[in-house]
């Protein structure tokens, strides 16, 4: 008897050369159903409909067809059972040797624009999830391909072999349950944004595709991976890269820290330098060339070896700048043709066109032992009118602005994170150490005396009033935290007794 096939595919690319193969290579016989058999006839192939090899016709406009004795029994048979055999044959079902499916696209249209909640139902596959899972669960009499990726490793292994191999099968069938794993969980997701506000839900999956093989991790002795959520690709995924060598995992995590620091301004030309997850320098300017300019000038050793992240196109002042010292990274919305050439000429930096700087994650994962946590993101939005003055002297409007600034790149500084700003231009960053005071002294370090008249933030509350001292004492003529502390008191009696402007946001912005 001639190996049957089953074949029932929404993705048709590769199915004509894959169903030719298989009949005139290998002799077999296709069950088909729907658009594919239509797709397979019309290539001159023979093709038996599934309703004519079942003898009961499609009904509900589609919806049940392949849901069927015939179908799922010569899947499901398990050859080396006596009692399966006879069950085959008294019912006159032949075992199915290949299962070919993927499933209604069904993410592709809940990212279309309008689609409305009837037409994202219509998408939910359930013959093709059945006979994914049936097909997978009995890998060791079949085999099951849902991804065309697959389809000439088994030809390859017919050609060389005559049959697949049990490995084969497995790897296969593992593919296949991740494949409706994931597909339940698109489906889940996008029921749930329509019927849940809750940001961190009572259950909560995550799951992925890898797009890239990393060369290492954080160290070279560390495996990594990227992965991209959902069938269509978002976010650095969706990035396009102009030049340079293939991105890092470091790359990566700190291409998103300059993301979520860029995001924070959308109304002038602004430019961050990322080294380690945390800004060496950051600024805002009249241009995005002014904007790079201040940024670079703020740190300028520290943004050796940096991520360059602009919240404007690429002009060809800027990409001159971009090319007198070695960049990992550059990322903006656009790049015009002039700059492109003359970046061109430092080919190794990598850089990428993300036209969306905006849109990030919804909340943050964590592993721990035996478990994760989940958070809302950090994307509160600073209003500077619920800030709460609480000293004698008062910012001016322009004075209140450079606070928001400083305020803004501090969110995105490891804790305990000091910043000093001046000009919308950050002069200090102290980063994740263990005491605030110890953070101070280093903002104040890498100002190297310009501190006078500057601002500093805080991304917590000071719980003495050591640091407002200290700041004063450099020259800092007002301070933005969120406030807090039992001594509260003495923070604010220091500023007025050195005539500081002490402004308190009532938000902390710890990052760990």
């Amino acid at each position: 008897m001639a190996p049957l096939a089953l074949l029932s595919v929404s993705n048709k690319t590769g199915l004509i050369d894959l169903a030719k193969s298989l009949v005139e290579e290998f002799g077999f016989d296709i069950v088909s159903s729907g658009g594919t058999a239509k797709a397979l006839k019309d290539a001159g192939l023979p093709v038996t409909k599934v309703a004519d090899y079942t003898g009961s016709p499609e009904i509900l406009g589609g919806r049940v067809k392949t849901l069927h004795p015939r179908i799922h029994g010569g899947i499901l048979a398990r050859r080396d059972i006596p009692q399966d055999v006879t069950d085959l044959e008294e019912n006159q079902i032949r075992p199915i040797d290949l299962v070919v499916v993927n499933l209604y696209p069904f993410e592709e249209t809940i990212a279309k624009p309008g689609v409305t909640l009837g037409d994202a139902v219509e998408q939910i596959d359930i013959g093709g999830p059945a006979m994914l899972r049936a097909a997978s669960k009995n890998f060791a009499h079949l085999t099951v391909l849902c991804d065309p990726a697959q389809y000439n490793e088994y030809l390859q292994e017919l050609r060389q072999n005559g049959a697949s191999s049990l490995e084969f099968r497995q790897k296969c069938a593992l593919k296949g349950f991740l494949h409706t794993s994931s597909y339940d969980q698109a489906i889940s997701e996008y029921l749930g944004s329509l019927t849940s506000t809750e940001t961190v839900p009572q259950q909560y999956s995550i799951s992925g595709k890898q797009i890239q093989a990393l060369r290492y991790g954080e160290n070279p002795h560390q495996q990594a991976g990227w992965y991209q959520t959902g069938s269509t690709a978002t976010g650095w995924a969706a990035a396009s890269k102009l030049q340079g060598k293939e991105l890092s995992y470091n790359n990566l995590v700190d291409l998103e820290a300059a993301r979520q620091i860029i995001a924070e301004f959308t109304d002038k030309p602004a430019a961050t330098i990322i080294k380690h997850t945390n800004p060496c320098g950051t600024a805002i300017g009249n241009t995005i060339h002014e904007a790079y300019t201040k940024a670079y000038n703020a740190d300028a050793v520290s943004a050796f070896g940096g991520i360059v992240a602009l919240n404007q196109p690429i002009d060809a002042a800027t990409a001159t700048e971009l090319t007198k010292i070695f960049l990992e990274c550059v990322v903006a919305p656009g790049c015009n043709n002039e700059a492109q050439e003359i970046l061109a000429k430092k080919a190794n930096v990598r850089v990428l066109i993300l036209p969306d700087l905006l849109t990030g994650p919804k909340q943050n994962i964590k592993a721990v032992a035996g478990g994760f946590l989940v958070q809302g993101a950090d994307d509160i939005i600073a209003d500077t009118s619920k800030w709460n003055v609480v000293t004698e002297k008062k910012p001016s409007d322009t004075e209140l602005e450079e606070l928001l600034f400083a305020w803004k790149v501090c969110k995105h500084v490891k804790s305990n994170a000091i910043v000093i700003a001046r000009d919308y231009t950050t002069l200090g960053i102290g980063a994740g150490q263990m005491n605030r005071v110890g953070s101070v002294k280093i903002a104040l370090e890498q100002a190297n005396g310009g501190a006078e008249n500057a601002f500093l933030a805080s991304d917590a509350f000071f719980p003495f009033d050591d640091s407002v001292r200290t700041a004063a004492a450099a020259g800092i003529k007002a301070i933005v935290q969120p406030g807090g502390s039992v001594r509260d008191e003495d923070s604010i009696k220091a500023a007025n007794e050195l005539g500081l402007i002490m402004v308190f946001t009532g938000i902390r912005h710890f990052m760990h």
